[in-house]
């Protein structure tokens, strides 16, 4: 890369990070990897230069050089990327207050300082890390990791409310609990499962569950109140919905005399990750997931 396109892709990721981490800060901290670039499209003046395809795979030039430098952002602790979303940490929010280029500064130097002392860890007789390469493939793994992700969002999204309550109480199987009860059709009263820690209920606490399939709507906290109204001595309660939750819900939940779990669609993708491998075969075939493995670092 040439002195001058070289200054040109920093500069074009100076100021496309920098917007990203002020619009993830005013949304409460976090973004989906998938808004990313439509929203950096619609609010961040881009040249003509930044826009064409370039290299041998024909990325548009901004979202090449806005990946590059972003693992300098995580290594200088700006910014962490976690199961298709980017989140601003407490360090990221603090550097808003400087200049774009402040901040891109730091985080170079952040980047340069954690590959020499990861260079000098791995010995003279080693290979040395290129940086360019060592991103790409980071890079790479962050795109494929988020279009995964989306993959698996759009395959619970096409389930009924009945199917992805099937996909929960698989769930808690998985986790160690007997769900003697699943709601079947029908009107809806409530409690759409029972899970015990023991074949008859003997032993407390009893979970009640709620399930929700509302992939694009908030919960509210007056549901998450209700929830708790049909909660018994003995009993904890779990709600799990497919989309997300109001921070007025939240703050229902952590605020009740009662135990109220929360659990919203993200997490709910990363629980069946984690406990897939302990699923029997019926219940994996409902939401069927083929690992891949990578190779990389313990970093």
């Amino acid at each position: 890369m040439g002195k001058e396109n070289f200054s040109r892709t920093k500069a074009c990721a100076t100021k496309t990070l920098y917007a990203v981490m002020k619009e993830m800060s005013r949304r409460g901290g976090s973004m989906p990897a998938k808004e990313l670039y439509p929203f950096v499209n619609e609010n961040v003046e881009l040249t003509e230069w930044e826009k064409e395809p370039a290299g041998k795979m024909k990325y548009i030039r901004w979202t090449n050089s806005f990946q590059f430098y972003s693992i300098d952002y995580q290594k200088a602790g700006f910014i962490v990327k976690k199961n298709g979303t980017w989140y601003i940490t407490p360090e990221g929010e603090k550097v808003l207050k400087k200049s774009p280029e402040d901040v891109m500064n730091l985080a170079r130097a952040a980047y340069i300082e954690w590959k020499k002392l990861r260079d000098i860890e791995v010995g003279a007789d080693d290979e040395p890390t290129d940086e360019t390469a060592e991103k790409d493939n980071s890079m790479n793994l962050d795109l494929l990791e988020s279009d995964a992700r989306e993959g698996i969002k759009r395959y619970i999204v096409s389930k009924s409310p009945y199917e992805f309550q099937d996909l929960v109480a698989a769930l808690l199987r998985a986790m160690g609990y007997h769900t003697p009860f699943v709601a079947p059709k029908g009107k809806d009263g409530g409690i759409d499962i029972i899970a015990y820690l023991d074949p008859l209920g003997a032993q407390t606490p009893r979970i009640k569950v709620q399930v929700k399939h509302k992939p694009d709507t908030a919960i509210g906290a007056s549901e998450v109140r209700a929830l708790s109204g049909v909660l018994k001595a003995g009993d904890i309660a779990l709600f799990v919905t497919s989309g997300t939750y109001s921070a007025d819900a939240r703050n229902a939940a952590s605020g009740n005399d009662k135990f109220i779990r929360l659990i919203d669609g993200d997490e709910f993708i990363e629980m069946w990750q984690e406990y897939y491998d302990k699923m029997s075969d019926d219940d994996k075939n409902m939401l069927p997931l083929k690992r891949i493995s990578f190779l990389g670092n313990n970093e």
